[in-house]
């Protein structure tokens, strides 16, 4: 014969603990992500920028309202608000989903969620083509893969990098702010320049340019007299260089030159 088991009845009062306990665990609000100094990520570990920094970066790319500036792994998202707080349209590429909703709350509570945004995407198949300003805090493994995409952005688009740099393209300048900020403390600037090599035709003769990023060299001849230029450089559109004591200057437009010096790219 089987016996007869019989569940007891939990007492009123445990009934209650029980009723209490799932309440509180129901009310109980989820812990906000917080990430972790050094916590790895797709392509760098996570470290964040110093602010005096970031405000430095800022200065040198001269920020304004009418900038739209990209931030490339944006991290926790203080660049991209920095920049947002002086008025510019901003945007983070970051790959770690937590970071990305983690910076979105910060923008919200920063007051600039209207000019601040960030999207869960991988820098290397990224679009950077609108921005006028990049921000970045890589390697400089990282910002060599990524110096060709830039060198094909529209001249004159400001790069600033926090402590890494672009290997043999030198900087335009390198800032660090006036007070010490730590260990990663440098920013490193660059103006992406106009693509000049090549020859040129002028009123007056021929330029033959060669070009190695914003340092340009080459030769200029009029009639049958060819002199060597010197002080050669791009910045942005702008290019400059002195021959036979004159100072040429103009604005680069595609094949077009423009200003004191007026010549029209040769097709090849």
């Amino acid at each position: 014969m089987k016996s007869l088991q019989f569940m007891t009845r939990p007492a009123p009062m445990a009934c209650l603990a029980i009723l209490v306990s799932l309440n509180a665990a129901i009310a109980q609000p989820a812990k906000e992500y917080a990430p972790t100094l050094g916590q790895p990520g797709k392509d760098v570990m996570w470290l964040p920028s110093p602010q005096l920094l970031v405000d430095k970066m800022m200065d040198v790319a001269k920020v304004t309202p009418e900038d739209f500036v990209i931030d490339l792994g944006s991290g926790d998202g203080r660049t991209v608000i920095t920049a947002a707080k002086r008025g510019a349209k901003a945007l983070g590429i970051e790959y770690d989903p937590n970071m990305v909703e983690l910076s979105t709350r910060n923008a919200a509570k920063e007051g600039v969620a209207g000019k601040a945004t960030f999207v869960k995407a991988d820098l290397f198949r990224s679009d950077f083509t609108q921005a006028t300003v990049i921000t970045m805090f890589l390697l400089d493994e990282i910002n060599l893969q990524l110096r060709p995409k830039i060198l094909d952005l529209k001249p004159g688009t400001r790069i600033v990098s926090n402590t890494f740099d672009m290997g043999d393209w030198t900087p335009d300048e390198v800032v660090r702010p006036e007070a010490p900020c730590g260990t990663y403390c440098k920013a490193h600037f660059w103006i992406v320049p106009a693509k000049v090599e090549g020859t040129w035709k002028l009123p007056q003769g021929e330029l033959v340019l060669q070009q190695k990023y914003q340092m340009i060299s080459g030769t200029l001849k009029t009639g049958n007299a060819s002199v060597t230029i010197s002080n050669g450089r791009m910045n942005g559109d702008r290019i400059s260089f002195a021959a036979n004591g004159t100072e040429y200057t103009g604005k680069v437009t595609g094949d077009t030159i423009d200003g004191v010096l007026q010549a029209t790219r040769v097709a090849k």
